[in-house]
């Protein structure tokens, strides 16, 4: 079984002989975006391709405004600290996810909460989450409170998993019944829609990456996008050192971060988001020809959820137990073909380990049986 898939795989990518998991794809304009920042010594955080990458990445997900930054996770930080998150509160996300989730909260001073995920979404569960918060919050002057450890729920963030939509308007109900902020990481999920709109916009904010493994990226770098105005330009101000602008002083009114995307960087986006249509048709391409072979192989292939149009940025399969998933990870990998297990729940790394969780049979039977297999677009 493992011999046909890799040799499946390999097909698929014309017989290279290392086929990475998701590498990036430079078929444009790239070079010569980033040789105009270098011509014209513009290549830090000022210049004109970061204002072209904001203003044609909120135009392509339909958001009104978009804040680029070094990483995903810096939009993170500053769209939770925007959002009102402040120490010692608690923010509600689920352990299947990359560690910058869970750290951008610690970057707050707040606390994660894990709360298990849908099998079919792999996202965080409104069911659950509704579950958790009926048995453990009650509301009183100032918001949401965890009756155990009396401390204020400040938010949520839920993560769409490998690009593919969990049930953001379910999960936006559930935190309005609350009054908690919800700040969508759709860092994995550019392209993707929920019953036709893009994610990262079910709430006041979304954040977006484009890290070098990403289907689009600039090296490095996030982007905050949103439809309100002043939060865009509170988010705008604090991601520049929270410097007020003046051609020649230097004077700042808060306490401010050095987040800014530099112009070298966006114009290598600029170069890559002029592609991503393209890019995401031959994902989708990719899929089903990857869910056609292993629903003849009879097994389960990880395939966009019910009202989701998914990106597939990492395509995914299931496979029976933990001891099968690591025989087929060695066997894989040890063949030049890179595949990969789930992250390791947040709840079992070393410093998230007493963070309260909630049942979480879900995440747990998913990871023992995830492998993510090669995705990256064919050229």
């Amino acid at each position: 079984m493992y011999k046909g898939i890799v040799g499946f795989i390999r097909n698929i990518y014309g017989g290279r002989e290392n086929i990475p998991l998701h590498e990036p794809c430079f078929s444009g304009r790239e070079k010569k975006y980033v040789s105009d920042t270098i011509d014209t010594s513009f290549v830090s955080s000022v210049g004109e391709y970061v204002n072209r990458f904001e203003r044609d990445t909120a135009a392509f997900c339909g958001a009104k405004f978009a804040v680029a930054t070094v990483n995903g996770t810096a939009a993170l930080h500053i769209a939770l600290k925007l959002s009102g998150t402040k120490a010692n509160d608690e923010v509600l996300t689920q352990p299947l996810t990359f560690v910058a989730t869970a750290n951008a909260i610690s970057y707050t001073g707040a606390l994660p909460v894990f709360i298990d995920v849908d099998r079919d979404t792999l996202g965080l569960s409104s069911e659950k989450l509704a579950d958790f918060l009926k048995a453990n919050a009650v509301l009183r002057k100032g918001g949401a409170f965890n009756r155990k450890t009396g401390r204020r729920i400040s938010a949520c963030v839920p993560m769409h998993t490998f690009g593919h939509p969990c049930r953001i308007d379910e999960i936006a109900a559930v935190c309005r019944k609350y009054k908690i902020a919800l700040v969508e990481d759709a860092a994995e999920s550019i392209g993707s829609l929920y019953k036709g709109k893009h994610t990262g916009l079910f709430s006041k904010v979304g954040i977006l990456s484009f890290n070098g493994n990403k289907i689009i990226t600039t090296g490095g770098g996030g982007m905050i996008i949103t439809d309100d105005a002043n939060f865009a330009k509170k988010a705008k101000h604090i991601t520049t050192t929270a410097k007020i602008p003046h051609k020649w002083e230097y004077v700042h009114d808060e306490t401010g971060y050095n987040y800014r995307l530099p112009n070298l960087n966006a114009a290598l986006g600029c170069a890559q988001l002029e592609q991503l249509d393209g890019f995401l048709r031959k994902k989708r391409k990719l899929a089903a020809a990857y869910a056609e072979y292993f629903k003849g192989a009879g097994i389960p292939f990880v395939l966009e959820p019910e009202h989701a149009r998914s990106n597939y940025w990492l395509n995914a399969i299931l496979l029976k137990n933990r001891a099968e998933r690591n025989k087929f990870l060695l066997y894989s990998n040890s063949n030049g073909v890179m595949t990969r297990p789930a992250w390791r729940l947040m709840n079992k790394l070393k410093m998230y380990r007493s963070c309260q969780c909630a049942d979480l049979e879900n995440s747990n039977w998913l990871e023992d049986r995830i492998v993510n297999i090669p995705s990256s677009v064919k050229k």
